[in-house]
């Protein structure tokens, strides 16, 4: 089947799954969704976290949270195994696991008042499991926005003009720090001076593209990796710190129209270029890779299913959730455009960057040779820079947009992160009555800590990018499980249905403990003790929390069969 039959096929399953399964089973059948009850945007409005928002901007700054650099990175990584198993687990994982997830966590916390998975997990399981659950997201997000800023600060890094490596993108850094003052005028018009949304989002639109190209001519360069790191934690810290309104909500609204704008382009040059399968169908035993399974759900983490999402759904988005019902477009669509993205990651290392099997087996050839986190990111941005040429833009110019999205997106997901992580370390001083950690000062600095940690983390003297990758897709992926474990015990102390969420979670569970268990094994060989500890303590946590799980599904299931009992006992004669 040629690529673009393919696509044709992928793009008509999320129409179907959206209208009949999202719609009609999930909310409907499942959850019961109701407009009659008040959301706590409205019930807990703060002007700060708590905000009422129009759905299709709610939706831009929940697409942009997760949209991030996993689906791009993850898929990237994952073709080297061949098209078809990670285009399966793009498009299949989304629709069956990965949408229900998110979807699922969102529903979930607007109906806990906003609250995290984690104080969610304390009411739906046990008072242990808040603590438990709020670790793994602690080491989650810090793993995460680490990876983040190292590959940021890797594409801005350049010596000069004249000595730009192949694998960085300086003209990426005006147009990224313009958007930040951009999205805060907007912000600040909108919210201070009561100034109508869709003409100052279109001349802030307008804008953004103007920085896009002038950052050809105006490359950033001179400035080290390291000290773009730096520069971008103290970013991090003060979107954090700042009204959702001021920043966040308009620039992630921004980035996720720059993204529509670019997958359009990208799909449409898709289609006209036409291109062939230069990789393998499937590649089962690559040359110095780990197993395909697990470790194909793994690397493509956020492009399929991601644990982070479940944070993003009920840390910020549950907070801002107008009406029960927008659930389903906000969260269920916001997977499927994260699958989209994914897609075209795939279809891009696959079709567009090569234009043949030998070429792209001189890349992919072994786990060694693609070894490298700015590498498939390159790739990524040479592919969709090839269908975008296709439609007869400049290849430079083509290629610095998708940079510029690269970028954008990485950038959102670290503002975002960092307020997560804040959010969670916050909840973490509740729980052990540490008052000082609700300061959300002092809470950003400890979480911006926590991420320059990971970002300058070395295993032998490099920057430790694939591996770090590698412990935060498994991290990130059991957490998803544990999310829909939660779920699942909530459905079914309700008596709704439990299959939609019991079979993900059971399927991703176990790929990724496994998987855990051998990178643990893998780190001590190789005497590489702190990825092997992190490693150990998540696993462990995400253990116990499954205990606590069967304990309390066991009671449920007793407490229902001794209604049962006295309600049949109550209708005998």
């Amino acid at each position: 089947m040629s690529p673009v039959v393919m696509a044709i096929l992928v793009l008509s399953l999320y129409v179907v799954f959206y209208r009949f399964y999202a719609r009609g089973v999930l909310a409907k059948r499942v959850f019961m969704l109701s407009d009659e009850l008040p959301t706590p945007a409205h019930t807990l409005r703060d002007d700060v976290d708590y905000l009422p928002s129009n759905k299709y901007v709610l939706f831009g700054h929940h697409y942009a949270s997760i949209a991030g650099l996993a689906p791009m990175l993850g898929p990237a990584i994952a073709v080297i195994w061949g098209w078809l198993p990670a285009l399966c687990w793009v498009v299949l994982g989304t629709l069956l696991v990965g949408a229900v997830h998110d979807f699922s966590a969102l529903v979930l916390s607007v109906r806990h008042q906003g609250q995290s998975m984690g104080t969610i997990a304390r009411d739906v399981i046990s008072p242990r499991t808040r603590l438990l659950f709020l670790l793994v997201i602690f080491f989650l997000v810090a793993l995460a926005m680490g990876v983040f800023v190292l590959v940021i600060s890797g594409l801005f890094a350049a010596p000069d003009a004249a000595h730009i490596p192949a694998t960085a993108h300086p003209e990426a850094v005006f147009p990224t720090y313009a958007l930040m003052l951009i999205a805060m005028l907007i912000g600040f018009l909108i919210y201070r001076r009561n100034m109508p949304l869709w003409p100052l989002i279109g001349v802030g639109f307008v804008l953004m593209l103007l920085t896009t190209w002038m950052g050809l001519y105006l490359p950033v360069t001179g400035i080290s990796a390291s000290t773009w790191s730096w520069s971008l934690l103290v970013y991090a810290f003060a979107a954090s710190v700042l009204p959702v309104w001021l920043l966040l909500q308009p620039r992630d609204f921004l980035n996720s129209l720059l993204l529509y704008l670019a997958m359009a382009c990208m799909l449409a040059g898709f289609f006209v270029m036409s291109p062939e399968w230069a990789a393998p169908m499937i590649n089962a035993h690559p040359e110095g890779a780990p197993p395909m399974m697990p470790f194909l759900f793994i690397v493509i983490a956020c492009g399929a299913i991601s644990g982070f999402h479940g944070m993003v759904a009920s840390g910020t988005t549950a907070k801002q959730l107008d009406k029960e019902t927008d659930a389903t477009f906000v969260g269920y669509v916001g997977m499927i455009g994260e699958s989209l993205l994914a897609l075209l990651a795939v279809l891009a290392t696959t079709a567009g960057a090569f234009t043949s099997h030998e070429q792209w087996a001189s890349f992919y050839g072994s786990w060694e040779k693609a070894a490298g986190l700015h590498q498939k990111l390159g790739v990524f941005i040479q592919g969709n820079g090839q269908f975008i040429h296709q439609l007869g833009i400049p290849l430079d110019m083509a290629m610095a947009f998708i940079s510029v999205v690269v970028v954008a997106f990485a950038m959102t997901s670290v503002d975002t992160g960092t307020r997560l992580l804040r959010f969670n370390i916050e909840e973490i001083g509740h729980t052990l009555g540490l008052k000082l950690l609700g300061n959300r000062y002092v809470a950003t600095l400890l979480a911006v800590a926590a991420i320059g940690f990971f970002a300058f983390f070395r295993v032998d003297g490099k920057p430790a990018g694939l591996f770090l990758w590698t412990l935060f897709g498994t991290t990130n992926q059991i957490l998803a499980a544990l999310t829909l474990l939660t779920v699942t015990i909530y459905l079914y102390r309700k008596r709704r249905p439990v299959l939609y969420t019991l079979l993900p979670m059971l399927l991703v569970l176990a790929a990724t403990v496994s998987g855990m268990v051998m990178g643990i094994i893998e780190a001590v060989g190789k005497d590489h003790w702190t990825v092997a500890v992190v490693g150990g303590l998540i696993l462990l946590l995400a253990l116990w929390v499954l205990f606590e799980a069967l304990v309390v599904a066991m009671r449920i299931r007793a407490d229902h069969q001794s209604a049962d009992r006295q309600i049949t006992q109550g209708e005998s004669p």
